[in-house]
């Protein structure tokens, strides 16, 4: 008799019926990934230089990108309310990160960010903006390769002007010149009635270091947050997407404004095909406040609203959610969601951060990656260099200086089933099927017909 035995889960204590073949194959379940948590609380990696002291600052600003072009992502922390810098970046190395100072000034800024090439000479420029303190929006033009440690960046005016508060930047080229934009929110005031806030673009000039400020143009009044880009109505032109909305080129200067759900005005927002339609999708969430996660799907023409349908995610109200994001968490090829909430001023001891794994067809399985740690303006972003996504996480005012590092160590192990062949040459088919200790070595036999087989233990092959 040719046999190849093992041990069996418990679970495996009869069958009453043939089985099929069951191959070694990988499952398409959705499944979590381990993660490995990195913190400056225990020393994993600096605080934001000369934070030191900052024990009341608000740390406003969390931005990434390949700053010293080594093809590993970096980062950039902003911060307000502080005695030493306002701006630092952290610099992948073999064994952590190092800090390198942008500016050394104690700017109000705000929310938001944005990288792009300004001045078109290889290397990744910032933008940020002022808060409700300042009508000025920066860019920073980066030194690469000639980085020193304390030396702040040159900075340059775009704006200078008119109202304070410059919540959320994004780069594109949205009426398809081929020339790429700058877009951003100009709030003039958290007062969601104000009349003054709106959405402005400018074009980058040809010689962005002579131009202070850059000539701007509004393509949206009203009250809003949120910021993303996609080809909504696939035309072949970046739209742009903001809370509740998304902006349609219409010639010049000029956006149409078509509703996606009003009531989401100062929602985060996050575009990609979820349920693998070829369509974009929309996550919005609301950052400010309490509020529902939903994922926004259409059915029909994206410029009737009726065509947009919503999804509700979680169980319950996410809490001040300035987290979102949308990314292949568990590279199983379908988008997941990133979301997590503040702990402003201390407060939503429970504040959760979650990863939804999507199944590609609009469904996910939630996990809770960490519980009572505040996030603002987290991220997903290959921190590590080894090609998944991993969380930069970082506090509004929540033990500030803080920041906190989740990274993506791959799915977790499933728990596997293997088929083991016991008696290939048996002379009948096996219908009845028992288990039970036939002699008396505590192990489980296999019972069937007018045989039994021997449970041959751990050490099997």
């Amino acid at each position: 008799m040719m046999a190849t035995s093992l041990i069996f889960p418990a679970a495996l204590a009869q069958a009453q019926a043939p089985r099929p073949e069951i191959r070694n194959e990988e499952s398409t379940t959705t499944r979590a990934v381990n993660w490995t948590h990195l913190s400056t609380v225990t020393n994993d990696l600096p605080l934001p230089s000369g934070a030191a002291q900052q024990s009341a600052a608000q740390q406003s600003a969390a931005v990434s990108a390949d700053i010293d072009n080594d093809g590993t992502q970096d980062f950039a922390i902003a911060m307000r309310n502080s005695e030493g810098a306002s701006v630092v970046w952290y610099r992948r190395h073999a064994t952590g990160w190092d800090t390198y100072l942008i500016e050394a000034a104690a700017l109000d800024i705000e929310a938001g960010g944005a990288w792009y090439d300004i001045d078109g000479d290889g290397d990744q420029d910032l933008v940020l903006g002022g808060d409700f303190r300042s009508n000025q929006l920066w860019w920073w033009e980066n030194p690469y390769p000639n980085f020193q440690a304390n030396v702040p960046w040159q900075r340059y005016l775009i704006k200078a002007s008119g109202h304070p508060i410059h919540h959320d930047q994004l780069f594109g080229d949205f009426d398809g010149d081929g020339a790429v934009e700058l877009v951003f929110w100009n709030q003039a005031s958290w007062d969601s009635a104000n009349l003054d806030a709106q959405l402005l673009i400018a074009e980058i000039p040809a010689n962005p270091k002579a131009t202070q400020a850059w000539p701007t143009a509004a393509i949206y009044q009203g009250f809003g947050e949120g910021l993303a880009q996609a080809d909504i109505d696939r035309d072949g032109t970046l739209d742009l997407v903001i809370g509740g909305y998304w902006l349609k080129h219409a010639g010049g200067t000029d956006y149409t404004a078509h509703v996606i759900d009003a009531t989401q005005s100062a929602a985060r927002v996050a575009v990609g095909d979820v349920n693998q339609d070829n369509f974009s999708d929309i996550v919005m969430v609301n950052g400010d406040s309490k509020g529902p996660l939903r994922w926004y799907e259409c059915t029909g023409d994206p410029r009737v609203a009726d065509c947009w349908v919503a999804h509700d995610l979680l169980n319950v109200e996410v809490d001040h959610g300035h987290s979102l994001a949308l990314g292949d968490v568990n590279q199983d090829g379908n988008l997941d969601i990133f979301v997590a909430e503040m702990r402003l001023h201390g407060k939503n001891e429970d504040a959760r951060m979650w990863s939804m794994y999507g199944d590609g067809t609009g469904n996910f399985i939630t996990e809770e990656v960490a519980v009572g740690l505040g996030n603002h303006e987290s991220q997903l972003v290959d921190l590590d260099g080894d090609g998944d996504l991993d969380i930069l996480g970082k506090p509004y005012n929540w033990e500030t200086p803080r920041l906190d590092l989740w990274l993506n160590e791959g799915p977790k192990e499933k728990e596997r089933w293997e088929r083991a062949a016991i008696d290939s040459e048996r002379p009948w088919r096996a219908i009845f099927i028992t288990t039970a200790d036939i002699n008396g070595d505590a192990l489980a036999d296999i019972v069937t017909g007018g045989w039994w087989y021997q449970n041959p233990g751990a050490d099997s092959s």
